[in-house]
This record gives C-alpha cells, structure tokens and sequence, in this order.
C-alpha cells in the first residue's frame, strides 16, 4: 500500500479552506465576526424585503414602498461592499501570491456585476 500522500487529494483538502482551487470547490474564510455582521445585517434586510410585502398588501402609497425599496437596495449594496472588501484583502492577494493572475478577471467581472 503506498503511504505516500495523494498529492490531489492533498490539494483537495487545502482547497476546501482557501479562496484557491475551482469554482465548485472555492470556499471563503471570513472570521466568525464578519460571518456573523453579514448574517445579521441580511437577516435585517429579509426582514425589510418582508415589509415591503406587507405595504404592497396594504395597498400603501407607492412612494413610500419605492422609500423603502431604495433602503433595501443602500442595504444590500453595504453587504457587498463589505464582502468585497473581505474578499480582495484575503482571497484576491492571497490568489495573487499563488500566481493566479485570472482572479483578476474574475474580480472585475463581478465588480462590473455590483456597480450597474
């Protein structure tokens, strides 16, 4: 039996807690204090999102669902900039580091996604 290590499944398990590696394998590693301001701060926005439900029921004024729409979006929008900033400082330098230049690509095209 060979007791040497399987240098794919040695890459596996290093992928499986890194930026690096394929798309399907690719996880963050946010500390449990961001993790948890981004769960807490989307739990806030279902909840907003609901409440627009409910004033569209309730037959509420539209200017004042469109107010609130456009608090939901200003929410939304600084979850993803706080993911971004987490996500370059961590998973673009360290893919950088690795000699992944194509994470640029990717970084710009998602940019390209967040600001339209």
């Amino acid at each position: 039996m060979n007791t040497v290590p399987d240098k794919m499944d040695e890459n596996t398990e290093q992928n499986a807690d890194t930026c690096s590696g394929d798309h399907s394998e690719r996880k963050s590693h946010h500390s449990d204090k961001v993790k948890n301001s981004l769960i807490s701060r989307l739990n806030r926005i279902e909840g907003q999102v609901r409440g627009i439900k409910g004033l569209i029921e309730k037959d509420t004024y539209c200017d004042d669902v469109l107010n609130q729409i456009a608090s939901v979006q200003s929410a939304l929008n600084g979850v993803g900039k706080l993911l971004l900033e987490h996500h370059m400082k961590s998973c673009v330098v360290q893919r950088i580091q690795e000699g992944d230049q194509e994470v640029l690509t990717e970084l710009m095209t998602t940019m390209n996604k967040l600001i339209k």
